[in-house]
């Protein structure tokens, strides 16, 4: 099992840059896949980005291809969302998740683990 930490949320004005960072309990990290999604309010949790256990995959949604990317330091049981170019339609709450295999199925339900998010507001 793993317990999942998101942090580096908050305000920043549209085009500013953001990192958020999500750091992963227990000594297993390494054997996960890692995805960040987001929930803008009054809207269903979306696909961001996603990394494979060794770094060796990554996709993103449409909406933020050129604009953010997804890294992991398996070494600090961290995964990271660098973030630029924000736009006032990228304010959500920051979620990170985990699951065991990777695919191009990036549904929620395939996903195992899930932090408690972090909420991210670009202002305009």
């Amino acid at each position: 099992q793993v317990q999942l930490v998101e942090s580096g949320g908050g305000l920043v004005q549209a085009g500013g840059s953001l990192r958020l960072s999500c750091a992963a309990s227990g000594r297993t990290f390494g054997s996960y896949a890692m995805a960040w999604f987001r929930q803008a309010p009054g809207k269903e949790r979306e696909f961001v980005a996603t990394i494979s256990r060794l770094s060796l995959r990554t996709d993103y949604a449409d909406s933020v291809k050129g604009r953010f990317t997804i890294s992991r330091d398996n070494a600090k049981n961290t995964v990271y969302l660098e973030m630029g170019s924000l736009k006032s339609e990228d304010t959500a709450v920051y979620y990170c998740a985990a699951r065991t295999g990777y695919s191009n199925d990036y549904t929620m339900d395939q996903f195992d683990y899930w932090g408690q998010g972090t909420q991210v507001t670009v202002s305009s």
